[in-house]
């Protein structure tokens, strides 16, 4: 990787690197694909793995797994990283949440991801509708286990997350995305600490709550950078990391600094397992919602065996 003193800030272009054998995917045609978006277009709701151009798209909705996006498609930010459209947002709809609940249950999801885009211009930042999700979801698929995807409700973190994590959700995420030193030009709306402190927030509500969080390698990081990031994420309590491939979604985003090799990925998650963490995905295509259920089941699994032998030792 870069030197960190002289490590290039990344910036759009019209160039985009060619990627490597291990990040290409095949095209999705399978049945149960077909079905998934299907369902989804019948029920009217948005997904992440569509609006942010998801590489593993085909895996997933063959599996009849995928993460809706709730709030519409439209954020009113603008992060050089991201696909999403950037604009001023349509209302909220109010029926939104049961639809979200009847496609649990048609697709019959142990596990599900809700996230959504930022709506800065909601006097909650978007928090009701996350709560009204979450009840309907219990009411309808009781069984079902709820991972939530969050922004960082800047100027309403509090409140927000106060209300989300009374509603009970099984695991809170929220991406830090990147390295401190690039927040300025990868997520210029957001700021590094504060999200680090939402996540701290949610513990304090409820320790028992997992909390989860990523970032995108191949921005131009530094390798020690990545390490702080991971010690910040373990101080604030953090139990699951994610780390994935920065891909370009287009010539106007963020530009490929780097395409960091599997054996890399490897090496990270190797270091992050070391430091603690419950649960780690570190490879190419790890995106934060990427087997998640099956993450979920063993991370679980990992704090019961941790608590298990914390009482013997007692």
């Amino acid at each position: 990787m870069t030197d960190l003193a002289n490590a290039p800030s990344p910036q759009p272009g019209p160039e985009r690197q060619r990627k490597p054998d291990w990040i290409r995917v095949k095209a999705p045609t399978s049945k149960g694909y077909g079905e998934t978006r299907q369902l989804m277009r019948d029920l009217k709701l948005n997904t992440v793995c569509e609006e942010a151009a998801c590489p593993n798209i085909g895996e997933c909705w063959t599996k009849k797994h995928a993460t809706v996006m709730i709030l519409g498609d439209v954020c009113t930010r603008a992060c050089a990283f991201c696909n999403v459209k950037t604009g001023m947002p349509r209302a909220v709809d109010a029926s939104e949440p049961g639809h979200v609940a009847e496609a649990a249950a048609k697709m019959g999801l142990e596990h599900i991801v809700i996230t959504s885009v930022d709506r800065d211009d909601l006097p909650d930042g978007g928090a009701g509708q996350f709560v009204k999700v979450i009840r309907a979801l219990r009411e309808q698929t009781p069984n079902t286990t709820i991972e939530i995807l969050t922004p960082d409700f800047r100027g309403k973190m509090q409140a927000a997350v106060a209300a989300i994590v009374e509603a009970g959700p099984d695991v809170y995420n929220h991406n830090l995305e990147t390295v401190p030193r690039l927040y300025p030009t990868i997520r210029p709306g957001a700021r590094y600490y504060a999200s680090l402190r939402l996540l701290e927030e949610v513990k304090a509500h409820n320790p028992l709550v997992f909390t989860k969080s990523g970032i995108m390698l191949g921005l131009g990081e530094e390798r020690l950078e990545v390490h702080q990031v991971m010690d910040d994420m373990r101080s604030a309590q953090i139990d699951f990391l994610t780390m994935g491939q920065y891909l370009q979604p287009t010539p106007k985003h963020a530009k490929v600094i780097e395409f960091v090799t599997p054996k890399a990925f490897d090496a990270y998650g190797a270091i992050a397992r070391a430091k603690g963490f419950l649960q780690v995905a570190a490879s190419p295509l790890t995106r934060s919602s990427y087997h998640a259920g099956e993450d979920f089941a063993q991370m679980r699994a990992a704090r019961e065996a941790k608590l298990a032998k914390a009482a013997q030792r007692g």
